[in-house]
């Protein structure tokens, strides 16, 4: 606590100050990256009360105040200590629901916890709830997880959150307790994505791309039909005007200063980390950062076009060439040509307007875009219509 109140300290001082106000204002708030509910909830009063001396935060009614929760991690009065201090949407690591999952993963609890924490948090008058679920976890299999989601629909949260298990045991040691005998295979992964997008599509829920589905009448889905919804370090947000400061381990930070913009990234060990803060409290020039780099007009062209395909399925080439002065065809020639496949799967639709994702091709949203990141190998992986026709309503 102590390096993070220095760390926000530090670039606090940096940061300019609208006219008329004392301090930078918050528009939205996000305390994730883990389980924050680790710490105390006096700690979590510490903290917050701190952020009030340094920042301005728009009135509840008005910004965003989300928080990640384990809800094993939950003292009997943690969410009635985060509403009273303005936090109005939270975020449930649930993963799944079935016991031998949990047991292989080490985070066991019961779906009648996850409700009752449900349940309190609508009656303390929070937001928007959020559950996160994971596919391709050890002994899950389609069966197993689509009992999980239709629980979890049950419940009836305002967004989900259904992420791929990736299995990296030599960067993360909890890991290496898992037996890569028990992960399903790829085709059955597959086969647990796909029946989850139709499950949630056909109980309501809006596909909003890469993993995430909300209700209809869900900021992000109205955002989203708005042609308004943007991304970020963070995912999906309606506040893409904002710049995006990042504290903590491993935290990313997007800042823009006149026309030059930023990206800043601090170190994953927890050791490092803290030599930074310590060498930046000697030193005000250095910036706590392992990572800092300053993005080039070509990168903000790239982003443009990555964003408008991760949010809105479509890219207009006349919008591009208008807002960077080029001739989108030519200048993306190597892409088009790299996209043809997709096009021929009928995944995307290609002509001299631009280039729409297609019903069958957003579960691959994330495929297209990376073929238009300069910082990627081009290898992307394309994947046969036939795969696809099972999964789309």
């Amino acid at each position: 606590m102590q390096y993070l109140i220095a760390e926000i300290k530090h670039k606090r001082r940096l940061l300019s100050v609208p006219e008329g106000s004392s301090k930078p204002l918050v528009k939205q708030l996000h305390l994730g990256g883990g389980t924050p509910t680790f710490l105390r909830d006096e700690e979590m009063v510490q903290l917050w009360e701190f952020l009030q001396t340094q920042f301005e935060f728009l009135p509840e009614d008005k910004g965003d105040y989300s928080i990640e929760i384990d809800p094993r991690e939950l003292s009997g009065e943690t969410l009635k200590v985060l509403r009273n201090l303005g936090f109005n949407r939270i975020s449930l690591g649930v993963q799944d629901l079935d016991e031998t999952v949990q047991i292989a993963v080490n985070r066991v609890h019961s779906a009648e916890l996850i409700e009752n924490v449900l349940n309190e948090a609508r009656d303390l008058g929070f937001h928007s709830i959020n559950i996160d679920l994971i596919y391709g976890l050890p002994h899950q299999t389609p069966a197993t997880l689509d009992k999980t989601v239709r629980r979890i629909i049950e419940m009836s949260p305002d967004r989900l959150s259904v992420f791929n298990y990736a299995h990296l045991p030599e960067r993360f040691k909890a890991q290496r307790q898992i037996k890569e005998a028990d992960l399903p295979d790829p085709a059955a992964k597959l086969t647990m994505l796909g029946n989850t997008i139709n499950t949630l599509t056909e109980a309501g829920y809006q596909y909003i791309g890469i993993d995430h589905f909300a209700k209809p009448d869900d900021e992000l889905a109205v955002a989203q039909r708005e042609g308004k919804l943007h991304r970020n370090f963070q995912g999906y947000t309606i506040m893409g005007d904002c710049d995006l400061l990042g504290f903590g381990v491993s935290s990313i930070s997007q800042i823009a200063n006149a026309n030059t913009r930023y990206i800043l990234q601090n170190d994953t060990d927890l050791s490092v980390y803290q030599a930074n803060i310590d060498a930046a409290q000697n030193n005000s020039a250095v910036m706590p950062a392992v990572k800092v780099i300053k993005t080039s007009i070509k990168d903000r062209l790239r982003e443009y076009v990555i964003m408008n395909l991760l949010c809105h399925d479509y890219i207009d080439f006349k919008d591009v060439n208008q807002k960077f002065g080029i001739d989108a065809i030519t200048y993306f020639i190597n892409e088009i040509q790299q996209l043809s496949a997709m096009q021929e799967d009928k995944l995307i639709d290609m002509d001299a307007a631009g280039i729409r994702v297609l019903p069958k091709g957003r579960l691959l949203g994330r495929n297209v875009a990376m073929v238009f990141d300069e910082y990627l190998e081009k290898n992307i992986r394309i994947v046969s219509q036939k795969l696809f026709d099972c999964f789309v309503p």
